[in-house]
């Protein structure tokens, strides 16, 4: 017996705890039981309902595919001890929650890419020197790291802004932090692939000698389609080979999903309005 195509994922911008925007997009939503959805990150974080949130994806279980995103990874980082929270971070109910162990176990056990069907997704971008093939590898090794036993060094060795280039030649230790960069905070890069990481404004804003990451040219992964959220600056946009999934939905503006079919031109976009779910901004 001949088997069905899959049926094409539809991929969430940045959640960042807006539960009820995210109710009502998954009701908009043409949605089969059985129907993939991928998540960019930042489930968490700066919105009013993080808990209940995360419990809902993580409740999908496998029919839900979720990358790493810096909100996401800040939390883990709260709950080790590594980093303070911060004023405007709404992650203590989850800290304070009866299942908190499960749910950051879950989260923690996340990957920073999935690769299917031609899409490659991750939360903040890839340096324009990565083919398909590396980035998936450091993925897999960062992924690896943060599920092992020393876990908590390991994030705490992720954290810090040098350096800011890829090289093959690079130590362990900085070879991850440059993955994590890239996979989880990069907007901007040099056309060699350096980062910048001050600014978060729009496309138009970028440094002097800057450009967005997926403009460099020369970029290697230009032959597959590439998701990501985290830039709430740049808002929806869909390109041929690129789909920017993060309207701000907590700035108040819209949740955006995207139907991932093979085809761009049949690639089909749900938004819902977020305006009660305004809350402090996604910060970096």
């Amino acid at each position: 017996m001949t088997s069905l195509p899959s049926e094409p994922p539809f991929a969430f911008g940045d959640l960042q705890g807006c539960h009820a925007p995210f109710r009502r997009l998954l009701s908009a939503l043409p949605l089969e039981p059985h129907t993939p959805l991928w998540f960019a990150g930042d489930l968490i974080n700066r919105g009013p309902d993080s808990l209940t949130t995360l419990r809902e994806v993580a409740a999908f279980g496998a029919r839900a595919q979720t990358v790493l995103g810096n909100h996401d990874l800040h939390l883990l980082a709260v709950a080790a001890g590594i980093r303070k929270m911060k004023g405007s971070d709404t992650i203590a109910d989850i800290l304070e929650a009866p299942d908190a162990e499960p749910l950051l176990d879950w989260l923690r056990h996340r990957p920073f890419a999935h690769f299917e069907n031609g899409m490659l997704m991750v939360h903040a971008g890839v340096l324009p020197q990565w083919d398909l093939t590396l980035a998936l590898e450091l993925a897999d090794e960062l992924q690896c790291a943060l599920r092992a036993p020393g876990w908590k060094q390991t994030l705490q060795d992720l954290y810090g802004n040098e350096p800011r280039r890829w090289s093959p030649d690079l130590k362990r230790k900085d070879r991850l932090r440059v993955a994590f960069n890239a996979f989880t905070r990069i907007r901007f890069c040099t056309p060699d692939g350096t980062m910048e990481f001050a600014a978060n404004g729009g496309p138009n804003s970028a440094p002097p000698g800057h450009m967005p990451w997926f403009d460099a040219p020369e970029r290697r992964t230009s032959d597959i389609t590439v998701v990501f959220g985290h830039w709430a600056a740049l808002g929806l946009m869909l390109r041929e080979n690129l789909v920017a999934l993060d309207s701000g939905c907590v700035w108040g503006n819209r949740l955006s999903a995207v139907k991932l079919a093979s085809d761009p031109s049949e690639r089909t976009v749900v938004q819902v309005e977020c305006g009660e779910c305004e809350g402090n901004g996604p910060g970096e």
